[in-house]
Order: structure tokens, then C-alpha cells, then sequence
């Protein structure tokens, strides 16, 4: 029997949505309610802080489908350079069939309310921590030393990150193709 979707996981699902492709400013509250089909009242019964609120759950679901994502492609090749190449490349491609919003999940949100909600900035930097960590792990696990397996963490997501903002801003996925070939080198 297939499960119904509750109300404020519409919200929640819209909301994430909105929020990558309109920004956090860009997005009200009644579009939020109007497209998820949720009952008007629900959204402050489920959030009754309102729209940070809204966002910062919005954030963590995404870093948590994220992570999932970024971990499960990883384990599925053993050798970190040739995972991590492999999860770029799949990335390059699902941007060049949707032009999907996906690999940039909270940037939008990140980039708005790093000065105005210190909240969501917090949420916005543990997502991306989330992120980061997942690559870490991988390289731990290959015999990676913990600090530069962090270090390179961090870089590779910096990378992943602005790649997808100038595929977005070139229309095509060569960005995240070329920072794809440059892993074995950052990872010699």
C-alpha cells in the first residue's frame, strides 16, 4: 500500500524546490501552500516560526538526500579517484538531461541569508559540511590521512560547487567535465 505524502512533507518537498530555483527572497509563503496542495493553515502548524523555519527544515532534508546521494554513488567504486571522477561525470550528465537545479542544492539560500539569519546560515553550513564529510570519509577509507582527507573534502565539494555555477551561467557541463579530469591529479 503506497503511503500518502503528508502535508508537511508537500511543504517541505515545495519548499526545497522553490527555494533552489527562486532563492529564499524569491519565494512566498501562499506559493509555497498554493503548489504543494497543502491545506492553508498547515504551513504555521507545522512551522509556526514561519518561513526560516520552513527553509531551515527545507535545508536539511536536502543536505540529507544529498549526503545519501553522494555517499551511495562513492561506495559503489572502490578506487576514491575513479568514484569521485564517476560522480562528477554522473552530475555532468544529469545536467546536461534536466538542467536539474540538483547539484546546487542550497546555494541559493546560502548565498541570500548568510547575513540576515544566522540560523540559516548555520543550517546551510552543516549541509555543506554534510557534503564535504562524505568525500572525507572516502578518502579516509582509501588510507587517506584524516587532515588532508578533510582538506580535500572540502576542496572537492569547492569544486563540485563552482563548476555547477558556471555550467549554469555556460548552459553546458563542461565545467564539472574538467574539474571530473583534474581528480588524480588533486588526488596524486
Amino acid at each position: 500500500m503506497v503511503e500518502k505524502e503528508s502535508s508537511r512533507d508537500k511543504l517541505l518537498s515545495t519548499a526545497s524546490r522553490l527555494f533552489q530555483l527562486q532563492g529564499y527572497h524569491g519565494t512566498g509563503l501562499n506559493q509555497i501552500t498554493k503548489e504543494s496542495g497543502a491545506p492553508k493553515g498547515s504551513l504555521y502548524h507545522y512551522f509556526p516560526n514561519g518561513k526560516e523555519e520552513l527553509a531551515i527544515e527545507a535545508v536539511k532534508l536536502t543536505s540529507a538526500f544529498v549526503s545519501k546521494n553522494i555517499k551511495e554513488s562513492l561506495k559503489q567504486i572502490e578506487d576514491p579517484v575513479i568514484a569521485i571522477q564517476n560522480f562528477i561525470e554522473t552530475m555532468a550528465l544529469r545536467f546536461e538531461n534536466e538542467r536539474s537545479m540538483v547539484g546546487v542544492p542550497i546555494a541559493a539560500v546560502a548565498l541570500e541569508t548568510s547575513h540576515s539569519s544566522e540560523l540559516l546560515r548555520k543550517a546551510c553550513q552543516e549541509a555543506y559540511e554534510s557534503f564535504q564529510n562524505e568525500f572525507t570519509q572516502k578518502l579516509i577509507n582509501s588510507g587517506f590521512d584524516q587532515q588532508k582527507a578533510s582538506e580535500l573534502g572540502i576542496v572537492i565539494n569547492s569544486l563540485i560547487e563552482g563548476a555547477f555555477l558556471l555550467s549554469f551561467t555556460r548552459g553546458d557541463s563542461k565545467p564539472l567535465l574538467l574539474i571530473a579530469k583534474q581528480i588524480p591529479v588533486l588526488l596524486s
